[in-house]
């Protein structure tokens, strides 16, 4: 700013206000401010502005993957806020691994971020203590943190979508109805095992309940045992977008039995017949979660909210088999 000031043959402070936009500098000054900043390549420190207000302009977000859709979702409505708010978001996937998140989000707090959204990997959250008795704000965004912890938080319907699945297929005359859904220790994947098992109630079988992360040759087995059975099932629920689509491979080729899968996806809609899903939102959850946290860093200091988004049935034709 020195070298500037002294090429345009202004003082210090006019340098200032032109970089920062202030009023007070006549035009033809700052122009002639410009063009020096122009001729000797200035660019202004924003690390040093922001430090010296105290933040780093600077969000945190740790999701379970980016490549997954929903969550690719989430992390773009995230971004969309804090760019509305002229920060930079620094984000990273955990990949289902609790000391992958642990990682970053210590990684994160290091850089001296100004706030934190998780999604949760794990249930022990007691080393972002001293962080929140600093004052850094954190949300948990998809899945609520460990037991002990309580924090801003924003979910799904899981348990009602679930229900409304199965209830869906109930009506269209089905009672053996499977259930594939992920890994149970996941938060989400044991909701929608409540919220279908709630739905059944004396006709929950056991048998027809799947829980593990999917993979192609695993699905195939697990359906093979499944339709393969005394008294098979007439129609599947599927836990999530990633299990839906691997079913649907594994099925290619194959009558398709009545099938509604929690979350939508791509192209769903054009296939013969078209998927019901159960859907959320996973903009709206990143947008909610993010603007909570720049409420929190405006300076609302209210009990922790936890929200529960909702959720919608979009009958396509496989739920209505």
């Amino acid at each position: 700013m020195k070298d500037v000031a002294s090429a345009a043959g202004v003082a210090l402070k006019t340098v200032s206000r032109v970089v920062n936009g202030e009023p007070g500098v006549h035009p033809a000054t700052a122009e002639r401010v410009r063009a020096a900043i122009d001729r000797l390549g200035y660019s202004r420190n924003e690390s040093a502005r922001v430090l010296r207000r105290g933040r780093t302009a600077t969000i945190g977000l740790v999701i379970e993957d980016v490549a997954d859709p929903f969550y690719s979702g989430l992390s773009r409505a995230v971004e969309d806020v804090v760019i509305e708010h002229g920060c930079l978001l620094l984000s990273g996937s955990s990949g289902e691994e609790p000391g992958r998140e642990r990682e970053l989000v210590e990684t994160f707090c290091a850089r001296r971020v100004d706030g934190l959204i998780v999604v949760p990997a794990g249930d022990d959250h007691t080393y972002l203590r001293p962080e929140l008795e600093t004052g850094t704000p954190v949300v948990f965004a998809d899945r609520p943190p460990g037991a002990g912890l309580d924090v801003d938080t924003v979910l799904t319907d899981n348990v009602g979508g679930a229900a409304q699945a199965v209830r869906h297929l109930l009506g269209h005359g089905h009672r053996r109805i499977a259930f594939l859904g992920d890994d149970p220790a996941i938060f989400t994947a044991a909701e929608r095992l409540q919220g279908y098992q709630e739905a059944l109630g004396g006709l929950f079988d056991e048998r027809l309940v799947v829980m593990r992360a999917p993979s192609p040759e695993s699905v195939r087995a697990d359906l093979a045992r499944l339709f393969g059975s005394d008294d098979p099932p007439t129609a599947l629920f599927t836990g999530n977008g990633r299990y839906t689509v691997t079913v649907l491979r594994a099925l290619a080729g194959r009558r398709r039995p009545a099938l509604v899968g929690f979350d939508d996806f791509e192209l769903a809609d054009l296939l013969d017949p078209g998927v019901s899903v159960v859907a959320q939102d996973p903009a709206w959850m990143g947008r909610v979660a993010a603007e909570l946290l720049f409420r929190r860093l405006r300076g609302d200091a209210g009990p922790p909210e936890h929200i529960q988004l909702p959720v919608r049935l979009i009958p396509r034709g496989s739920g209505e088999l």
